[in-house]
């Protein structure tokens, strides 16, 4: 009764679009919401998720006791957003852990302490027509496959490809939507780095109900010095572009997607040598019921130049394993949902190959490979 006479209620007028997911797991289809006046409806949505951690060669991180046994937070996290306005708004906060094959694992506290801070995302967003839109704040990025957060993605931990990404960019985006084609465009400042020097574009095209076909292209136009923890030098100074292809089918979603970065030499700024990536990766699931599905990824990535050879006043540019290295790796992910509540578990396989010495993974950086098995539980309210 005291719901009803505050204007809270438990049902939606439409899906919510952020954050988004993309499966398997679901989000609340009720969340909590309330009239908001002129600013249309408010919605509280969240997740409290808990994480646990195995490995075999552990990379020593901010904290070495990382490489052993751990459970950590997953994601302490809470949206308050309005819809159905002109003018709206979202905005994301609380603690979240980002882990991701090949790297350290961090714990939650300290990536929300070193990265993007308690409100990752923030951001606001003006309706100028139905096909229109302009949003500005702390943006999700455009670029990749993959989301940020581990409720967002098929698997807990991010793919090899997601390294070479941007996660998080403040800046301005301009959206388009008409029919099958949805645009966007962005002004940021890339790897976080507080220089607007960014600009990403994506063009999807829905050629079927099935199958959709997605471009995405990024560079900077003024190559910055800044370095990070969130802002690794030479990402930040790269150019990125994806071909996504997305197919659905009933229970069967098929995802493959090829990435190319590259990295201009520039000794002012500390670049000695160019650099690039080549990469793809596919990534499939499948809903065996209402409440059972199985996710798996399979990714290669390759490094070439960056290489000093003989020259000794020269710093390599390492943008995997030291340069010119390789990489693949094989991961699988059954997840079990029911209603808000979600359970699964992960097991990952990632080899490296041409390591450069020093560069490789365990206690003294140099074995080839890792496995890593993971669990995740908790409630998406």
């Amino acid at each position: 009764m005291a719901g009803s006479m505050m204007g809270l209620g438990q049902a939606a007028a439409e899906p919510l679009s952020a954050p988004s997911f993309g499966g398997p797991l679901r989000p609340n289809p009720d969340p909590m919401s309330m009239d908001a006046g002129l600013f249309g409806r408010l919605h509280i949505t969240g997740q409290l998720t808990g994480i646990g951690n195995a490995q075999t060669n552990g990379i020593p991180g901010v904290d070495p006791r990382t490489t052993d046994p751990l459970v950590d937070i997953g994601n302490a996290q809470i949206q308050v957003q309005t819809t159905g306005a002109p003018l709206t708004f979202f905005v994301q906060g609380g603690v979240y852990s980002l882990p991701s094959l090949g790297s350290a694992y961090t714990r939650a506290t300290d990536v929300t302490d070193q990265l993007y801070g308690p409100v990752p995302v923030a951001y606001g967003k003006l309706e100028l027509s139905p096909n229109f839109s302009v949003q500005a704040g702390l943006l999700p990025t455009l670029i990749g496959a993959e989301s940020t957060f581990t409720f967002q993605n098929m698997n807990i931990a991010r793919g090899l490809l997601w390294n070479q990404e941007p996660a998080i960019s403040r800046g301005v985006q301009v959206n388009y939507s008409n029919g099958p084609v949805n645009a966007s465009v962005s002004v940021n400042d890339g790897f976080y780095s507080g220089d607007y020097n960014w600009v990403s574009g994506l063009v999807s095209y829905a050629a079927t109900p099935s199958s959709t076909i997605t471009l995405v292209a990024a560079d900077n136009f003024a190559e910055s010095g800044k370095t990070g923890a969130a802002t690794p030098l030479a990402q930040n100074n790269s150019s990125i572009f994806n071909v996504i292809y997305t197919y659905v089918d009933g229970p069967l979603t098929l995802q493959p997607y090829l990435q190319y970065t590259t990295v201009r030499s520039n000794r002012d700024i500390g670049i000695d040598r160019s650099a690039e990536t080549f990469g793809g990766a596919l990534l499939a699931r499948y809903a065996i019921n209402e409440n059972f599905s199985i996710a798996g990824r399979a990714e290669y990535i390759a490094s070439s130049g960056g290489d000093c050879g003989v020259a000794a006043d020269c710093a390599p540019t390492n943008l995997l394993y030291g340069p010119k290295s390789r990489a693949w790796s094989l991961t699988v992910t059954p997840t079990y949902q029911r209603g808000i509540f979600f359970a699964r578990t992960e097991l990952s396989y990632t080899r490296i190959d041409r390591v450069t010495e020093g560069y490789g993974f365990g206690s003294n950086f140099d074995k080839r490979d890792q496995v890593r098995g993971m669990f995740e539980a908790g409630v998406l309210f």
